[in-house]
């Protein structure tokens, strides 16, 4: 008897100590938990598990250095009060000057192109304005001053006297398909270095009531807010893609549709005003308006393609090279567009004096002309 006794034991405490072992080592193995409620999470095991997880991080990293806060200065003209109207009220107040004025302060961002100091940023940034300064990530800040300016593409360069700065890099704008990643990286509302993520929301986008002739944005709903113009679009790979420009908002802030001025433009204006201080374009001198299905048919077209020109302005290269109203111009030096704005910009990046093939569409017959390329004269600025 004692002999089973002390088998029975032995077995006993053997189970126990086995059963002890599985509720702390694999409690999921139990039919029954003998902790009470226990949550089991999960967690990542390796390194290699965890850069699954999408992240930009290594693109805003690689970009955040070389995008600048800007800061502007500028005088403003004090309006007359309306009080001062009444010669009753003018002889009891003071009349101020004429020509007081004030300072106006406003800021914007700016893109690092060339450790040389050279910096793109937004012409209405700029614009007018008596003093510039730059702050870098790096808590560096540098008076600034404009090399040139291109209102035509809402551009400016500007530059700063400083050494080892971080130049971003430039990405194929060309490239870029609706649908990309994109990140936004600025200065909003001065709260400085801020990134936004969103994607490539449209390409091309032209007709927009600004004032600026030259446009060929890149849509995006990445956040852009007032403080962002000037500021840089970048892809995954932390490469330039655009410079932030405006938003489409009826109440100032960002609402989803923000846009950027493709870097492919913005390169082809920072050269020729690094190079000459200012940017030449083409022009052949005439009036345009886009084809459609209802001009195709009053033209007795089988599709529709290229731009109607409207009007011929006397003496432009246009004017001399026999081009007429009513001609439909479908291809320059057999590069085809889509739109009047399209043709438009491929006949700015031709240079004046040179010749151009215009192909075009007259009494449904196709014929090409030779034309003088001109130069675009200067375009009065909106009020």
């Amino acid at each position: 008897m004692r002999k089973l006794w002390l088998v029975f034991a032995q077995t006993a405490t053997v189970c126990l100590a086995a059963l002890f072992v599985v509720s702390t080592l694999r409690p999921d193995l139990l039919a029954w938990n003998l902790r009470g409620n226990v949550v089991t999470i999960k967690e990542l095991e390796t390194e290699a598990d965890a850069k699954k997880i999408v992240t930009f991080s290594d693109a805003a990293k690689k970009a955040m250095p070389a995008v600048v806060n800007v800061y502007t200065t500028k005088d403003v003209k004090v309006a007359r009060h309306p009080f001062l109207d009444d010669p009753v009220l003018r002889y009891f107040l003071a009349d101020p000057p004429e020509g007081q004025t004030r300072k106006s302060t406003n800021l914007g961002s700016g893109v690092i192109v060339s450790d040389k100091g050279y910096i793109l940023t937004n012409s209405h940034v700029v614009e007018a304005a008596n003093e510039i300064e730059v702050a870098l990530t790096d808590a560096r800040r540098a008076r600034a001053r404009v090399v040139g300016s291109d209102p035509d593409t809402d551009l400016a360069v500007l530059k700063i006297d400083l050494t080892k700065l971080p130049a971003i890099t430039f990405g194929q704008s060309e490239k870029a398909r609706v649908g990309d990643v994109v990140l936004a990286i600025g200065n909003p509302y001065g709260f400085g270095s801020t990134v936004t993520l969103g994607i490539v929301s449209a390409l091309g986008r032209s007709n927009l009531p600004i004032d600026i002739p030259f446009q060929n944005f890149i849509q995006t709903d990445a956040a852009i807010n007032p403080g962002n113009s000037g500021g840089a679009l970048i892809d995954i790979n932390g490469s330039l893609i655009g410079i932030n420009s405006s938003i489409y908002s009826s109440t100032g802030s960002s609402v989803g549709i923000g846009f950027a001025i493709p870097a492919s433009v913005a390169k082809q204006v920072l050269e020729q005003i690094v190079k000459h201080g200012s940017v030449t374009r083409g022009w052949i001198g005439v009036g345009l308006q886009d084809m459609n299905k209802e001009l195709a048919e009053s033209f007795k077209l089988p599709d529709i393609r290229g731009a109607l020109i409207t009007e011929v302005f006397r003496g432009t290269p246009a004017d001399k090279a026999g081009v007429k109203p009513g001609d439909i111009l479908i291809a320059v030096n057999d590069k085809p567009f889509a739109n009047s704005n399209g043709l438009l910009n491929l006949i700015a990046t031709l240079q004046p004096g040179q010749h151009a093939r215009l192909k075009l569409i007259r009494e449904r017959r196709e014929t090409e002309i030779t034309v003088t390329i001109g130069r675009r004269p200067k375009q009065p600025r909106k009020e």
